[in-house]
């Protein structure tokens, strides 16, 4: 990259007028965090100006820098950045700042602003979100650079705050960071000792340098408002390509203000417009609300002029690399693009036709197909690949001295495990995955919302999914997860039945723009027995007819997962006994509400008695059954116990089922 650094001077009347616009914008809302973009305009201009690559003009470039602002409720340092140094984030986005449809929302969206890498607020997740990008970065470098080119050299930035390192998934990404040498990875610590109650030692007296030593980090602590130290340390992160490194930066909140500097009254509320006039005395500011100086505008743009020196150098070698490496050049268009075979759903459902299991061994076997088609998908378990079965068969590991596997290994990290997954995903390039119990989705919940929040491709692989998981017990045995699951907006959460929807799972997951939730058993289940007429392309509606009698039938039976097969099985007992009942798999509720009505109603005709059964608890189903309808599942945890014995007491065989269903019928 060609350096020129923005002489000191310069430096700090840029600085000021980020300092300014956050101040100016936050008043303006009423409503903001000024203490944060004022205490780390310093660290945030030198890292932008003199480091970060970049092109605003190619906002997508895969070689750029990427940056994460993990404090994100200090979006107005991002914001003021983006709009200096060229995006396309006009000034009078600046002014609307937290207003409704405007660029500039309270906390940075991924897909919402150009220039947002990673939606982020909930502290701590910008964290590991960077240390998948560093991972991804890791791995697509491997896959591509050569001898004469690198294609991939790029550096992942993040600026953290303390409330980021007291979230515990800081520590978990920390640790595998360290762990796989991400020296692509820099983080800024802007460390002002201050949080929403007051000083951090309230709760807080860990030794952080050592805690990032311990962890295999490269460790520098500077004074966050000397310019000297900060462009110092950054250029040492850089050459620092071994371990990952963080820069901890001093720092005072609310830089400038001379009654509010330092103190927790500056973190989520505006100056006033008394301070904020008494801040420009103090730093010497003579401009208005929302005047920035020509003299920034041309500092800044001239250090965009020079990055973009960079780039045309690099689309050169680019073109050249493309043409001279035939080979790579196809696995960069596949990867990149997220190619998918056209005849996807038929490769994936040849592997599993006519084989019976558990779905989560379903679910391997159909990994490896998908594996062989798709180069970019990816991924591991929280340390449970054996039990998930969850990874690519004759494919390495990666590790810290090879990044060309495609198994990862997160450790018992379920937390970071679903942020990593996420970076990655928002990195480009892979279709990631991660794998655990059902039950330990909660640890990966919040990663989960955001990934739907931002509407990234990650798969979340979650086995063992009901009280059929037997012996361990209720700890061990979700309950209410699948329902949590399905309340999060865009997740698309997929049980299914046996091989054959195993397969289409996985399909949906492939084509999905968006997170997707496997949901698959511990237990082994039957092949379903399916109407002749039967389509994939219906499955993938979220809800199709397994079986219906000949004429009117008496009742509609919807199930998922591991309950098809009882349901079917009931459905015989009943028509023993002269019930004719229509099965319909529901594998994802979902997809299956998105649904015309007139295909729902043609699978769930209007006034036909409606019975929903499924080993969970029965709120989703509800818009399905209505308020007249039967809910077969379970409503308390489980015990611990063969899976049998629980079927039994639970009443999740197919002659309890029948009884309920007989019953239920007689009763309306």
């Amino acid at each position: 990259m060609h350096n020129i650094m923005i002489p000191t001077d310069k430096a700090r009347l840029c600085a000021d007028a980020i300092r300014f616009l956050s101040v100016d914008a936050v008043e303006r809302a009423n409503s903001g965090h000024p203490g944060l973009p004022m205490g780390a305009a310093d660290c945030g201009l030198a890292l932008w100006g003199n480091f970060l690559s970049f092109n605003p003009e190619d906002p997508c470039w895969p070689n750029r820098d990427r940056f994460v602002l993990s404090a994100g409720h200090g979006s107005m340092l991002l914001y003021s950045l983006l709009h200096l140094f060229g995006y396309d984030l006009p000034l009078e986005e600046l002014k609307n700042f937290r207003q409704w449809g405007s660029k500039t929302p309270g906390h940075p969206e991924f897909g919402h602003t150009v220039g947002v890498e990673v939606t982020t607020g909930p502290l701590g997740q910008g964290f590991a979100n960077g240390v998948g990008m560093a991972l991804a970065s890791k791995m697509a470098a491997e896959r591509f650079n050569t001898a004469d080119f690198s294609p991939i050299d790029h550096t992942i930035y993040a600026l953290m705050g303390d409330g980021c390192l007291q979230e515990g998934i800081s520590y978990e990404a920390a640790a595998l960071a360290g762990h796989l040498k991400l020296g692509n990875l820099v983080y800024i610590y802007d460390s002002n000792s201050i949080t929403i109650e007051g000083k951090t030692d309230l709760a807080w007296s860990e030794d952080v340098e050592g805690r990032f030593i311990a962890s295999g980090w490269h460790v520098q602590k500077i004074d966050g408002h000397d310019f000297g130290q900060i462009n110092a340390a950054i250029a040492a992160a850089k050459a620092e390509t071994v371990k990952p490194s963080i820069i901890i930066a001093t720092t005072h909140i609310a830089f400038g203000s001379p009654n509010k500097q330092g103190s927790s009254g500056a973190h989520g509320s505006p100056l006033g417009a008394e301070e904020i006039a008494a801040t420009r005395a103090n730093l010497g500011w003579k401009y208005g609300a929302f005047e920035i100086p020509q003299e920034v505008r041309d500092t800044c743009l001239a250090q965009v002029e020079v990055k973009k020196l960079s780039y045309a150098s690099w689309q050169r070698k680019f073109e050249a690399w493309h043409a001279a490496n035939p080979e790579k050049a196809r696995l960069w268009d596949q990867m990149w693009h997220k190619h998918l075979p056209v005849n996807l759903s038929e490769e994936l459902l040849a592997v599993v036709a006519g084989k019976d299991g558990a779905t989560r061994a379903l679910s391997g076997t159909v990994l490896q197909k998908a594996a062989v088609l798709v180069p970019s998908l990816v991924g591991g378990s929280a340390d449970l690949t054996p039990s998930n079965n969850s990874d690519i068969k004759g494919s390495p590991s990666v590790q810290a001295d090879s990044f060309s596997g495609r198994n990862l290994h997160f450790g018992i990290r379920e937390h970071a495990m679903g942020a990593v997954v996420n970076g990655m995903a928002l990195y480009g390039c892979f279709i990631p995955y991660g794998a655990t119990f059902l039950v330990f989705a909660d640890y990966c919940r919040p990663a989960i919302r955001l990934s739907a929040l931002m509407k990234v491709q990650s798969i979340y692989i979650f086995t063992h999914d009901s009280f059929f998981v037997g012996e361990d017990g209720p700890t061990h045995q979700p309950i209410e997860h699948v329902a949590s699951l399905r309340l999060i907006p865009g997740l698309q959460v997929i049980r299914p039945a046996d091989g054959t929807e195993t397969a289409l799972a996985w399909q949906a997951a492939l084509q999905y723009q968006g997170p997707t939730a496997l949901i698959l058993t511990r237990q082994k289940l039957p092949v379903i027995a399916r109407a002749a007429n039967f389509r994939p392309a219906d499955a993938l509606k979220g809800g199709y007819i397994v079986s219906s009698p000949e004429g009117k039938a008496d009742v509609v039976i919807m199930a998922s997962g591991s309950e098809v097969h009882i349901a079917v099985e009931a459905a015989a007992t009943l028509a023993e006994q002269g019930i004719k009942a229509r099965i319909v798999s529901v594998p994802c509720l979902e997809a299956f509400i998105s649904q015309p009505a007139e295909y729902r109603n043609e699978l769930l005709p209007v006034g036909m008695p409606r019975v929903a059964f499924e080993a969970g608890r029965g709120m989703p189903w509800g818009s399905l059954i209505g308020c007249d309808g039967l809910f077969i599942g379970i409503e308390h945890f489980g015990a611990s116990a063969p899976d049998k014995i629980l079927a039994e007491q639970f009443g999740f065989t197919a002659p309890h089922v029948a009884e309920k269903i007989k019953a239920f019928l007689k009763n309306n």
